[in-house]
């Protein structure tokens, strides 16, 4: 028995969905760029007043890490921990902010998973 599908079903996708297609192809090629240049981005963050600075780049790889000497007291190690993961995790919040940003652009505000 031959199962009857409608007609213009099974023969092939409509031009309305290659172009869907197309579109989405296209999507990602853009956020491969995208993903490419934004790990080549470097994004800085300041913390305790600019008594540490550091640099990270789009791949969360330190780049810089200024320490103002008044901040490197022997008896207090824990505040220094504490300004450079304090710098660090803001350095990654900016990352992630510029880069929602930038994704949002090329998606069009359409999340779409496993793009990205």
């Amino acid at each position: 028995m031959k199962a009857r599908l409608p007609q213009g079903m099974g023969k092939g996708p409509s031009g309305n969905v290659n172009q869907m297609l197309k579109q989405a192809q296209k999507m990602q090629e853009q956020i491969t760029a995208l993903q490419a240049e934004l790990e080549e981005r470097e994004f800085s963050a300041s913390v305790g007043g600019g008594a540490v600075d550091i640099t990270i780049n789009g791949k969360r790889q330190v780049l810089k890490l200024n320490i103002k000497p008044e901040v490197v007291d022997p008896e207090d190690v824990e505040t220094l921990q504490d300004l450079v993961m304090s710098a660090f995790n803001e350095a990654i919040r900016v990352l992630d902010e510029e880069s929602d940003a930038e994704m949002q652009k090329v998606t069009g505000g359409v999340s779409i998973p496993g793009l990205y």
